[in-house]
């Protein structure tokens, strides 16, 4: 008999009010069957094809070995393996021979914390950060000229919305959480009058022109936009050295991607060719390492090199971002399982599962979030190489990383395809071994850690973010302390993208544009928030509006956090959210309004001006 606990199924939860609930047998056992389960249980730890060992710790092995080094020298030995083995990932081979290679991956105590970080920065919905000479939506240029401003006025970090990359046509997804790979970016953010070539081409100029009429609407037309930027690149590519090889930069950056980027290029160009949904594909073609997919390889060959030139190309522009101001990349739970990641990772993934979230008081039927989990088995068969490349592209040009949802990376909620919300089962994960990758691309990088540990979290999961210097969350919407109680090892803030702006909260509109969404607000909860600001600010309750944006962050430069934020939206007193969870795009413009001046207007607002000045209080030793 097959015991679930052993495949690191849990026997059920505690809700966030602390009844416990049995997981649901019928949901167990379609788990299991996504696993491949069967009674003789999992590999033992002695089988599995990756290592993962802490530096300086001494490794048994026995009989002789042979140790490839991550950098491609070679050490040989007995017995054990010695503790001062670099980081890195490593190939390791035995005798008498014991199977194939193991991977063994050498990591760090702790992800990278520079000692007395006391940075203060702005939380950027990229989409909606328009310029005067943007495409209708925010770019990676503008995003460079957001960085020269923050930094003169004593900001160090901008937190960005998830730029991964969403599926390629039309309709483009206006979620940045719900991508198509988590490892490649989007071209929607190019500035294209910045691309080497672009100079003078009649297609660039005319699409310009017509990019900047739709800054004229507040709300944001991703497919517009799509269409005029496709085509002035691909009118670009035609005489781009990129095109016949001649471009050092683009040949480099192939070579660093190796294979990845080839299987992506080419799933976006089989996605053009046949539609979405690679399942549906001829099946000749749904696996990236069967000989149809070569043939069409070699026949797209110049399609698929756009395709990689485009990620290139983002990448570049991304790097000159990054070096205006310190940029945190966002990490999301998972990935669409039409998309490019499911596609090439489809042995790693539990493709008839989907994660999410049980019931609790603001969801009553509990979440599904649409994308599937990996399985925790096939990612250590795998040596945890998907993962490994998902954090470590992230973590490229970044100075810190948000992981949402980090609780996911201990367990996951699954629900099995044709189960309600409801009867889904938490899955552990391999969360020491990932822990340690993330620590080990953290230190490469150079780059802090921050978790998303809102809500409920077990408190074993905050003890281990602890351990290894990886920053907690504080939102001062939800925190019953002044922001002077925070821990030191924390990013505070006043608000997310999913929560009420200060404006939205003060004014109660927030409260409106949920009725109007077809959303009941939990306006007993709001008031008491308001309240309690207006408690801590000491103002009345008709107090204007900015002054109580300007006050709410003056109490949050008090935090002694590592890092604290304002938004964009607060900046602008915008009153609504960018994102309002448990909506649909029919009801409400998610990830989709963009902000109501262009980011000119930031250098001389008053308001903007006192917020950096309220923030830079206190966070310089």
């Amino acid at each position: 008999m097959t015991d679930p606990a052993a495949w690191g199924i849990e026997p059920g939860y505690h809700d966030v009010g602390g009844t416990w609930h049995d997981a649901d047998p019928v949901s167990v056992e379609a788990v299991l069957e996504a696993m491949g389960a069967d009674s003789a249980g999992p590999p033992p730890l002695t089988e599995r094809d990756v290592w993962v060992v802490r530096q300086g710790d001494t490794v048994r092995c026995d009989g002789e070995w042979s140790l490839r080094l991550e950098g491609g020298t070679e050490r040989e030995g007995r017995h054990a393996l010695p503790a001062d083995l670099p980081l890195g990932y490593h190939d390791l081979t035995r005798s008498p021979a014991a199977g194939p290679p193991v991977r063994v991956i050498v990591t760090p105590a702790a992800c990278h914390l520079p000692e007395g970080l006391r940075s203060w920065g702005w939380a950027v919905q990229l989409p909606s950060l328009r310029s005067t000479t943007s495409w209708g939506l925010g770019d990676l240029a503008d995003l460079s000229l957001l960085g020269r401003w923050a930094t003169s006025v004593g900001a160090d970090v901008a937190l960005l919305s998830p730029l991964h990359a969403p599926l390629p046509g039309l309709p483009q997804q206006p979620s940045p959480y719900f991508s198509s790979s988590r490892c490649f970016r989007n071209p929607l953010f190019l500035r294209v009058e910045d691309i080497p070539g672009s100079e003078g081409l009649g297609e660039v100029e005319a699409a310009a022109a017509a990019g900047r009429k739709l800054n004229q609407d507040r709300l944001i037309d991703r497919d517009a936009v799509w269409d005029l930027k496709l085509g002035a690149l691909e009118a670009i590519w035609q005489t781009s050295a990129a095109r016949t090889g001649s471009d050092p930069g683009f040949a480099r950056y192939s070579a660093e991607q190796g294979d990845l980027l080839q299987g992506y290029a080419t799933f976006c160009v089989l996605t053009e060719q046949l539609g979405r949904g690679w399942s549906d594909w001829p099946a000749r073609l749904r696996r990236p390492d069967s000989p149809g997919v070569a043939a069409f390889t070699a026949e797209h060959a110049d399609r698929i090199r756009f395709q990689a030139w485009l990620q290139w190309l983002v990448d570049e522009q991304l790097e000159q971002a990054g070096q205006a101001i310190g940029l945190v990349q966002d990490l999301a739970i998972g990935a669409d399982p039409a998309g490019a990641d499911a596609w090439l990772w489809q042995d790693s993934l539990a493709l008839s599962v989907k994660v999410g979230a049980p019931p609790d008081e603001f969801n009553t039927s509990g979440q599904d979030w649409g994308f599937p989990p990996f399985d925790p088995w096939k990612l250590r068969a795998a040596a945890f190489e998907p993962f490994v490349r998902v954090v470590r592209s992230v973590l490229a040009h970044a100075g810190g990383l948000r992981i949402d949802h980090v609780a996911g990376l201990f367990r996951l909620y699954w629900i099995p395809e044709g189960r309600e919300a409801s009867a889904g089962v938490y899955v552990r994960l391999p969360w020491q071994e990932m822990l340690a990758i993330l620590s080990l691309e953290s230190v490469r990088a150079g780059a802090w850690v921050v978790g998303e540990d809102l809500g409920t979290v077990e408190p074993y999961v905050r003890e281990e973010m602890a351990r290894r210097n990886i920053l907690s969350t504080r939102l001062l919407w939800f925190e019953p302390e002044l922001p002077a109680r925070y821990p030191e090892r924390s990013m505070g803030a006043v608000t997310t993208h999913d929560l009420p702006t200060v404006a939205g909260l003060w004014t109660r509109s927030d409260q409106d544009d949920q009725r109007r969404a077809g959303v009941e607000p939990n306006s007993e909860s709001l008031e008491g928030v308001r309240q309690r600001l207006a408690s801590w600010l000491g103002v009345p309750d008709d107090a204007p509006v900015r002054n109580v944006i300007v006050g709410t962050h003056q109490l949050l430069s008090q935090a002694p956090s590592a890092v604290v934020l304002a938004t964009l939206e607060d900046a602008q007193a915008v009153e609504e959210r960018p994102n309002l969870p448990g909506t649909t795009e029919a009801e409400r413009a998610n990830w989709s309004l963009a902000l109501p001046n262009p980011v000119e207007a930031l250098f001389e607002d008053p308001l903007a001006l006192n917020l950096a000045g309220a923030l830079s209080v206190n966070r310089r030793g």
